[in-house]
């Protein structure tokens, strides 16, 4: 498991692109018959990347031992969403078949859970993001449909997009995670714009189906010194919770949003004025 420690805005407004990269860019997510974790220090945040391929893969001491506990969540909560081919994922003896977009809650004390994929010629690929947990809530799978589609923007402003909330408390309990996921329409590059900032909990982006070639230019920082990041396909931008999270990509694409912090109102936001963006 990498760890990323947290940093001062005013230390990290003197790093370069290496370093700013290095603190606050996970370049390589998901890789074929392997569990890829990064922790951050901001809100004890987890971002994992599960790729199955022949054979099962499973949580053991190497996402324990990092989070101080005997197993990985005997003390946290983990959400999954599936953005590959079907996936099976088994906890406590319990078999979760999730599709394309499909998603699944695993609440505190979950010991034993493995993952594979049903179609090793087109794996899967399951994201997820784990905070530390106070209580136990019960495993929930959750579809596309149950995931409160609400569409946002428009093309006039080249931010047209549909809100899939998986993770919220309209929907089932969790201690403090909440997550979903954002599609853009053809045409549009801006997501979460005009930027905010909400400095009761952080945040990490998944951009995903960005074509080889094309990117996203990640803003992030304060509001009135912004810095960016270049972020390619199945990478993750983590945001501070000092920090505007917003982007442009060079084409369409989609992105996986995980909040972690002191409360789940996804309308708990500090919107920033258009012109106050430097």
């Amino acid at each position: 498991m990498d760890i990323r420690h947290a940093l001062h805005y005013s230390q990290t407004e003197t790093l370069g692109t290496g370093e700013l990269r290095r603190h606050f860019l996970v370049e390589s997510m998901f890789t074929p018959g392997s569990i890829t974790a990064t922790l951050t220090h901001y809100d004890r945040l987890v971002v994992i990347g599960i790729m199955p391929t022949d054979a099962p893969l499973a949580f053991g001491e190497q996402q324990a031992k990092p989070v101080g506990t005997s197993y990985f969540l005997e003390r946290r909560e983990v959400g999954f969403i599936n953005i590959g081919g079907p996936a099976r994922i088994v906890a406590d003896g319990t078999a979760y078949d999730l599709a394309f977009q499909e998603a699944l809650y695993l609440g505190k004390g979950t010991k034993e859970v493995s993952f594979e994929s049903l179609d090793a010629a087109n794996p899967a690929k399951l994201y997820a993001a784990s905070a530390p947990a106070h209580a136990a809530h019960p495993a929930k799978k959750i579809t596309l449909a149950e995931a409160s589609p609400q569409t946002l923007g428009s093309q006039a402003t080249a931010n047209a997009r549909t809100i899939f909330k998986y993770f919220h408390p309209g929907l089932l309990p969790t201690c403090q995670l909440v997550m979903g996921l954002t599609r853009l329409e053809t045409g549009s590059i801006w997501n979460t714009m005009p930027a905010h900032t909400h400095d009761r909990r952080m945040e990490a982006y998944l951009y995903f189906e960005l074509p080889k070639d094309a990117f996203v230019v990640h803003l992030m920082g304060r509001p009135e010194a912004t810095q960016h990041l270049i972020v390619r396909n199945e990478q993750v931008a983590i945001s501070p919770p000092w920090s505007i999270h917003s982007g442009a990509g060079t084409s369409s694409y989609a992105f996986i949003w995980a909040m972690a912090g002191d409360n789940q109102s996804f309308a708990d936001m500090d919107h920033i004025p258009m012109g106050e963006l430097k």
